[in-house]
């Protein structure tokens, strides 16, 4: 039962940051919010790392491993996170969790393609049912301006290079503790983002109300801190069993979207989270094959 806990919890949590992100982004820049809850993620991670914890495996990077999360940060943190919170500024905050989604099925294709082999039949139709599921549930967003082309455009590059940035971390023999590496991860994104954000973050509308800071607190402790926790106690136990709670996460999202920003749930969006999942169970099905 504890098991099944972390991962409805998990699951709830990571459905929950397209709506903060929409959320935030009322009140500020999309860079400015990234930047801002990279930063205040990073502090209490490694805050608890190096100040609270007493364990002696919270230790300082070596040069390999500050080349490494270099280069996960900025794949992980700064330019997936960026580009997604700039997208969920022109989409809808349904849109945004059902595409997150797709993260496994892309996972799949770009590991065959880094491994040299030619991805399986189910693993293809896995991937053209999970991008069917995202364009049935858009289409009939696109009329009325809750979300656009360039949204999706973004929104669907952010997807890419997370999953590429996943594949990365998986082919990295890590030996620092998976707390350290998402602390250390999420506060050199946020350097990396930091030119970026002040060039073109349009600082000048700014407004830091209530609404702003709540959008962050819960992105940065909530989603970023202990979410994430969370799927590193999943992946643990096991990696392709740990997959599996994504498929709750269009069901919370639309719910969030229609509860807290009047999102309408259609037949589009029912048909096209449908197709979505199946196209997730198609692709977990063989993961959990190989894995027997």
């Amino acid at each position: 039962m504890k098991t099944v806990g972390i991962g409805v919890l998990f699951s709830m949590l990571w459905a929950s940051a397209s709506v903060a992100t929409k959320f935030g982004v009322r009140s500020a820049p999309p860079l400015i919010l990234a930047n801002l809850r990279f930063f205040l993620a990073g502090i209490v991670l490694l805050g608890y790392c190096y100040g609270i914890s007493k364990d002696k495996i919270y230790r300082l990077p070596t040069a390999t491993e500050w080349k490494q999360l270099a280069i996960f940060g900025f794949l992980n943190t700064a330019v997936y996170l960026g580009l997604y919170v700039y997208a969920m500024k022109f989409t809808a905050a349904g849109i945004g969790s059902l595409a997150v989604s797709t993260n496994p099925l892309l996972i799949v294709l770009f590991s065959s393609w880094l491994m040299g082999r030619k991805p399986s039949a189910a693993e293809i139709l896995s991937i053209i049912l999970g991008m069917a599921g995202i364009a049935f549930a858009t289409y009939p967003l696109l009329g009325n301006q809750s979300t656009s082309l360039m949204g999706i455009g973004l929104l669907m590059l952010s997807m890419v290079v997370v999953s590429f940035a996943s594949v990365y971390y998986a082919r990295v023999t890590w030996t620092l503790p998976n707390l350290l590496i998402n602390g250390w991860q999420v506060s050199l994104g946020g350097l990396f983002l930091l030119p970026v954000t002040a060039i073109f973050g349009d600082i000048p509308a700014f407004r830091p109300d209530a609404t702003f800071w709540y959008s962050v607190l819960w992105l940065s402790l909530a989603v970023s801190v202990i979410g994430l926790i969370c799927w590193f106690y999943l992946l643990k136990l096991d990696t392709v069993k740990a997959s599996l709670w994504l498929f709750l996460c269009p069901l919370f999202g639309f719910s969030y979207a229609w509860w807290l920003m009047n999102e309408p749930i259609t037949w589009y969006t029912i048909c096209g989270t449908f197709l979505v999942v199946l196209g997730l169970y198609i692709g977990q099905r063989q993961r959990m094959k190989k894995a027997k």
